[in-house]
């Protein structure tokens, strides 16, 4: 009986093959016609089949219970401890109604199996479509759900997630990053990224974490498209969830550079503070906040260079170009903080 991941997992999750997804969506529970589709994720893989009648599980009302997403997680990143604190809180959002995506409990009682040293889970498609621009009442909309998900994120820790801050994301991705960095740009890049990460050591305040999405960025939120059914905003893929401070969630969600982003903030709080205090304070989080991003992702891009899918969906990274626009983006948010 498997236990985890294997010697041989990461070159299998390099090279699944359509014949290993079917066969393990099958052992499962369910049974597939054979109708198979890749979906865009960098970190994971995962696919959606369609199933035979009958073959799939009770899933929530917004999902169609004739397809189903596998979600094969990459071998090393998370131990099945933390997968679970994942499937925990989407269960403990469902259960205070938040609209999300809980994963299926499959043939093994379970919602997480192992196939070829691989944690697979299965997630009910949902009947919903990425809105292509927030208005104000959307964006009202989105902060009541924010509010939501806050409320029961405040509820307890995390034990085995990840922690939202320079001494976790920020410090070790720059360890990573030095010697990649080309050396003319590499004192500028520095100086940058560390003035943004003291920036965050002075002004975050690690005991007001909760558990959070943690990249609750717009191409994450989903709107229901059902017939006859009101509309209503989720988010997912908390393949990032963990512990953080509540403006973590909310900057990806505004476009920093446009001159009405002071509204769009107004129009999430208004919807927001209904139903959760918010501290206005946090607010000044949000910029040094998407300076850490820019430097964890790009040590991210560094991490994954072995899997065979980043040169190509990256082919840009470590030139010239790409590290002057990355110390453009980091001295923009320095110049900001000051």
């Amino acid at each position: 009986m498997e236990r985890g991941p294997t010697g041989n997992s990461q070159n299998l999750f390099y090279q699944l093959t359509p014949d290993f997804v079917l066969n393990a969506v099958e052992s499962c529970g369910w049974r597939t016609t054979g109708e198979y589709l890749q979906l865009n994720s960098y970190e994971n893989r995962v696919y959606s089949l369609r199933t035979e009648p009958g073959g799939t599980q009770p899933g929530q009302a917004m999902t169609a219970s004739d397809q189903v997403i596998a979600k094969f997680y990459r071998p090393g990143r998370w131990s099945e401890a933390a997968i679970r604190e994942e499937h925990s809180f989407l269960q403990e959002l469902i259960s205070n109604g938040v609209s999300a995506i809980a994963p299926l409990r499959q043939k093994n009682g379970d919602t997480l199996s192992l196939h070829g040293g691989l944690w697979c889970a299965l997630f009910p498609k949902a009947r919903a479509r990425m809105p292509q621009e927030f208005n104000s009442d959307d964006l009202t909309r989105l902060g009541r759900v924010l509010a939501r998900l806050h409320n029961v994120g405040a509820a307890k820790k995390t034990h085995e997630r990840p922690v939202i801050d320079p001494e976790h994301m920020g410090y070790p991705a720059l360890e990573i990053l030095k010697p990649l960095i080309n050396p003319d740009m590499r004192d500028r890049y520095l100086d940058a990224a560390e003035g943004i990460l003291e920036f965050l050591d002075d002004e975050l305040e690690p005991k007001r974490f909760q558990r959070i999405h943690g990249d609750c960025h717009r191409g994450n939120v989903l709107q229901t498209d059902e017939p006859g059914k009101p509309k209503e905003f989720f988010l997912i893929d908390f393949d990032d969830f963990g512990m953080g401070p509540l403006a973590q969630d909310l900057w990806m969600l505004f476009r920093h550079d446009e001159e009405d982003v002071g509204e769009e903030i107004d129009a999430f709080l208004a919807g927001y503070t209904e139903l959760r205090d918010f501290d206005e304070n946090e607010l000044h989080l949000m910029e040094p906040l998407r300076g850490l991003r820019i430097v964890h992702y790009a040590a991210w891009i560094a991490r994954r260079w072995n899997d065979p899918s980043f040169p190509l969906l990256f082919p840009n990274f470590g030139t010239d170009a790409y590290w002057f626009e990355e110390l453009q983006a980091l001295e923009k948010v320095l110049h900001r903080l000051n």
